[in-house]
């Protein structure tokens, strides 16, 4: 066991501190969401052009963040997180602003790209708590970005109900999101690099262990895009429901994967990763084959509803298991979050092209195969359930567990 003692006062203070900055980065999505039909207008975009633009994001974090890991040993991860939260909340302003195609998909590239690096700076912290705690945090942390998302969302409702500017609405948001994120990353853990400790490659391949790990998540994401993109289409076209019962499918998805993370943590704990996520597996595969042999409606969004319960967590503890994978946590969340963003950004038009040449039930079916590998393959995340102290007094200190 190392030598390293820590105060469990400030570590549970930098874990509020990071799960108010996931709120806040889940935020700036939700605000930016709900008012993409506005932007398609302002830019004067057809629905082809606008589905090109929405590829950038992805583009844009895919190249950006591997650069996180380098940015955080240059000025330590405090102030890196800082800074790169402020950048993607300031960077929410950008898409409103754009005249036409190619500025959008620019300011897309930029949005992504900022998003990107905060992601694996505040996942790379996450894990470095849920390391001094001795406990999982990752799936709670995670919980807050989709309850974050959901709030943005919901003033991003009401600011379209209202018919306001998305410009004014995106810019009020921004330097609300700002202060906040930035507030809060007052009390997120200050790592620094030892002095003998080589910078990280700016860019380089992540490990293959990282590559094993992103496999499942990729399986989870794509799960996730198909039914956050497609529930609803579904519903209307194979089971001929009213467009208000679609949505509500779509709703009770997002939220049973919102619940299922805050509560995860204490799963994690009593099972360990590679048990949850094998019994997650289960669920998923479960109501994948509800959602493909079901000709009632309610059987359907039940089979939604256990495919929500079912991936909630794998992503956060493919996180966590990235992070204890290897000496640079930071190259391996980057790995894991270019896989996982590469997934979410490949499966609506995969499902889309399937249902286009066979049908939509054959393209949940490819789902139900994915789900299944999360039961295949969970053994991979056995990095994340190396053994942590645990510690009941709340004024003790917490051991090192790493060697």
């Amino acid at each position: 066991m190392g030598g390293m003692v820590y105060d469990l006062r400030e570590v549970r203070r930098a874990r509020y501190a990071v799960a108010a900055v996931f709120a806040v980065h889940g935020a700036v999505t939700g605000s930016f969401a709900t008012r993409v039909p506005w932007i398609q207008d302002h830019a004067g975009v057809s629905a082809g052009q606008l589905g090109i633009a929405l590829a950038f994001p992805a583009l844009g974090a895919s190249v950006a963040m591997p650069l996180a890991g380098s940015i955080s040993h240059r000025f330590g991860a405090r102030n890196a997180l800082r800074g790169l939260i402020a950048l993607w909340t300031l960077a929410l302003i950008l898409p409103s602003l754009a005249p036409n195609l190619l500025t959008l998909c620019l300011a897309l590239f930029v949005y992504g790209a900022t998003a990107g690096m905060a992601d694996v700076a505040m996942n790379a912290l996450g894990v470095e708590v849920e390391t001094r705690l001795g406990r999982s945090i990752m799936s709670g942390l995670h919980g807050m970005w989709s309850a974050g998302a959901l709030i943005g969302s919901a003033a991003g409702t009401l600011a379209a109900h209202l018919g306001s500017d998305a410009r004014l609405h995106h810019a009020l948001a921004a330097v609300t999101l700002t202060l906040l994120g930035v507030a809060a990353c007052q009390w997120v853990l200050d790592l620094q690099p030892a002095e003998d400790e080589e910078p990280p490659p700016r860019f380089a391949l992540p490990p293959k262990s990282a590559l094993l790990i992103g496999a499942v998540g990729f399986c989870a994401v794509f799960a996730e895009g198909a039914s956050l993109d497609w529930s609803a289409v579904y519903l209307r076209d194979q089971l001929d429901t009213s467009a208000g019962l679609a949505a509500a499918c779509t709703t009770g998805f997002t939220l049973t994967m919102a619940i299922a993370r805050l509560v995860g943590d204490k799963v994690v704990d009593r099972y360990g990763s590679v048990r949850t996520v094998r019994f997650s597996g289960v669920l998923a595969t479960l109501g994948g084959l509800l959602i493909i042999v079901s000709d009632q409606p309610v059987l359907a969004m039940a089979g939604f509803a256990l495919l929500g319960l079912g991936i909630a967590v794998v992503v956060p503890l493919c996180f966590a298991a990235a992070g204890r994978s290897g000496p640079n946590p930071s190259l391996a969340i980057a790995g894991v979050a270019t896989i996982t963003y590469t997934s979410g950004l490949v499966a609506p038009s995969a499902i889309g092209g399937i249902a286009q040449a066979t049908s939509l039930v054959v393209s949940f079916c490819l789902v139900t195969v994915l789900s299944f590998g999360l039961v295949v393959f969970a053994r991979v995340l056995r990095a994340g359930d190396r053994e942590r102290p645990k510690v009941s007094r709340p004024d003790a200190a917490v051991p090192d567990p790493r060697p």
